[in-house]
């Protein structure tokens, strides 16, 4: 009997790098202008790449193998391509650069697109927490090599910042302010010096690391986390610093939801039956309770949790997998349990105002006729 070997397991997250390779080869070739020192892509092209094509057919200068002869580009990230552009040459003047925003504007995955774009990769990675220590932005040891060399370049274990300087790569920072102040600051000399001393390697040649050409910091920090460690204003004066805010126009933030979520049940084994209809209503909600005006004008009580675009991907998520695999009844009937997870997150009051939206704009809509929104309003009782 022959014993088949078990295939790879698939992988639940593939980097940018990988799920885009396609895309980032085609690119290039496509445009062999200068770039900075250390890049793979021009910064023109690395802008394409997040932002898309704009529904053009770029072509290729001369056919290569394996590459397609046009290609468009589609988008990754919905935002202003001002903003792109200003983080592009943030990069690309090797100075650090700092996304702040509201939690779920997609601060991480415009960092991991610049990323995977200007170095090929995006998994030189530290995600900040209380207890991230300063070893993960300089280096530590092997410790059974130490006891038995000593301090050696081979007992040396690179963080993921040195291996960024060595290489001449970008660096992620997750999370930054969430990181003790006394750990943030082992950042400020290597972005002034752009060099890393191992005093346990002196009178060697591994005694000093230089960064490459091409080494910078890509970090991000939640608006809401700002006063969890405050970062020093020696450390912000060598970051720039752009606000990543939320997506102004709705059918933009409706497609992106769409295309998330279908995504996210496929990866869950099963098909989106969810109508566009039942989307609609769920982008509705997030934008009005988001921005504390309905788009009718009507004034609305802003909950304190975050109605962030990520939060209404996973919401949409939830409702296909439950009409797939629970399948029985109205999937509209579950939108407002799933709200009522969302805003129920940080201040207990949100509920309350979860409810006033309810007794608001959901009451008047219904009251001018449409189907939707009356059997919305007919399922406030599910919101106690």
């Amino acid at each position: 009997m022959t014993v088949t070997e078990p295939s790879a397991p698939a992988r639940q997250v593939v980097p940018a790098e990988e799920r885009y390779a396609a895309e980032l080869a085609f690119l290039a070739a496509q445009d062999p202008g200068p770039r900075p020192p250390g890049w793979a892509l021009t910064p023109r092209a690395v802008v394409t790449f997040v932002c898309g094509s704009g529904g053009e057919e770029l072509a290729l200068p001369k056919r290569r193998a394996g590459l397609p002869s046009k290609l468009v580009i589609a988008p990754k990230f919905v935002g202003e391509r001002a903003l792109v552009e200003r983080c592009v040459v943030t990069l690309a003047s090797e100075r650090g650069l700092l996304l702040t925003g509201e939690p779920g504007t997609a601060k991480s995955m415009l960092s991991e697109l610049l990323s995977a774009a200007v170095c090929g990769t995006s998994a030189l990675t530290v995600q900040g927490t209380a207890g991230t220590t300063e070893d993960a932005f300089r280096y530590g040891w092997n410790y059974a090599l130490l006891l038995a060399q000593g301090p050696t370049r081979e007992a040396l274990v690179d963080s993921p910042v040195l291996a960024a300087m060595r290489a001449g790569r970008v660096v992620r920072v997750e999370e930054i302010t969430r990181c003790l102040p006394e750990v943030q600051d082992a950042l400020v000399s290597i972005l002034s010096d752009r060099r890393v001393s191992v005093p346990e390697l002196t009178a060697t040649e591994d005694s000093v690391v230089s960064a490459a050409p091409g080494f910078t910091v890509i970090a991000t920090a939640n608006l809401r986390d700002r006063g969890v460690s405050e970062m020093s204003a020696a450390l912000k004066r060598r970051f720039n610093f752009e606000t990543v805010g939320p997506i102004s126009d709705p059918d933009a933030e409706a497609s992106l939801i769409r295309r998330q979520a279908v995504s996210a049940v496929e990866r869950a084994g099963a098909a989106f039956g969810v109508d566009d209809s039942v989307l609609d209503a769920l982008v509705t909600v997030f934008r009005d309770l988001r921005s504390g005006r309905s788009a009718e004008g009507w004034d609305v009580e802003r909950p304190g949790t975050v109605m962030s675009t990520a939060e209404a991907v996973q919401v949409a998520a939830s409702l296909g997998v439950a009409a797939a695999y629970l399948p029985g009844g109205d999937v509209l009937d579950l939108l407002p349990g799933h709200l009522l997870g969302v805003v129920r997150k940080d201040d207990p009051a949100d509920h309350g105002r979860l409810l006033g939206y309810w007794d608001g704009p959901v009451r008047r809509r219904a009251e001018d006729g449409s189907a939707m929104w009356r059997r919305l309003w007919d399922l406030r009782g599910s919101l106690r």
